[in-house]
């Protein structure tokens, strides 16, 4: 019964690595067509395009070579290892934007009317514009040093370090998507309106997420801009008094919130 037993583990094996092997030549097949398709450099240096296909091709190559040197179990030992490496880096970029009590300013934003201009648009068309949003959303949240924190259709969810980082990236998106500062072919071409809110208070973070009554209000204030504005609580608005004009947007009441929440609009740094 044992050598039974052993005869089809040694067949199970046998047919794990001609499957494995059949995928590497499989593997070198493909890369050898990649690199017949890459074209060549332009006289001022490589298009986009190419760089793109050239760097896929090289990670492709490295990996094979990984698999070949170090065999399956290495290759998933070193995948491993990259993604504990993401994940402390992911951590620490966590504590560099939450004060030492946790405080954080919590940054939601959607896109005006999506569901309608997807429709008028079709998925290729929108799937662009999509792009082009993200893009310059997450330009400006990089310039202020902000985290996303994830992304969700065509909304964001972000955390700032500081209410005043959190209403400046705000400010430079709103003059972004207007006519005299949009630089992007897609947004000139199908112009968009950003909603966004902002609240500031402590959260819980949790495996890179952020939970907590502070976070629903800022989903919740978002929810109550209209498109190119920008919401932010009292606490902010009581906080930053000095450095913007707050004009009343009025008292509404919040879903899953006590009371009437006063709103103000974001104006322009004094």
């Amino acid at each position: 019964m044992l050598a039974l037993v052993l005869g089809i583990a040694l067949l199970l094996v046998s047919a794990a690595l001609g499957w494995a092997l059949f995928q590497l030549r499989a593997t070198r097949a493909e890369l050898a067509e990649a690199n017949r398709r890459v074209p060549p450099p332009f006289a001022g240096g490589s298009s986009p395009r190419a760089v793109r296909t050239a760097s896929a091709v090289r990670s492709v190559v490295e990996a094979v070579a990984r698999v070949r040197e170090q065999g399956v179990g290495g290759m998933l030992v070193s995948t491993l290892e990259d993604f504990n490496r993401w994940a402390a880096d992911q951590r620490a970029a966590i504590g560099r934007v939450a004060g030492e009590d946790g405080t954080v300013t919590i940054f939601f934003s959607d896109i005006e009317n999506s569901t309608q201009l997807n429709t008028q648009l079709g998925d290729a068309r929108w799937l662009k514009v999509l792009s082009a949003h993200d893009r310059l959303v997450e330009t400006y949240v990089d310039k202020y040093r902000g985290l996303i924190v994830k992304s969700f259709g065509d909304g964001h969810m972000v955390v700032f370090s500081t209410p005043t980082l959190a209403i400046s990236a705000s400010l430079d998106i709103q003059r972004a998507l207007s006519a005299n500062w949009n630089r992007s072919r897609e947004l000139r071409r199908t112009p968009i309106r950003v909603r966004i809110g902002l609240h500031t208070g402590t959260a819980i973070e949790r495996d890179g997420d952020y939970f907590g009554q502070n976070v629903a209000l800022a989903a919740r204030v978002a929810g109550q801009a209209q498109g190119g504005e920008i919401l932010v609580t009292a606490e902010i608005a009581e906080a930053l008094e000095e450095e913007f004009d707050f004009p009343p947007a009025g008292a509404v009441e919040l879903k899953g919130f006590e009371g009437p929440q006063e709103l103000f609009h974001v104006g322009t740094g004094r």
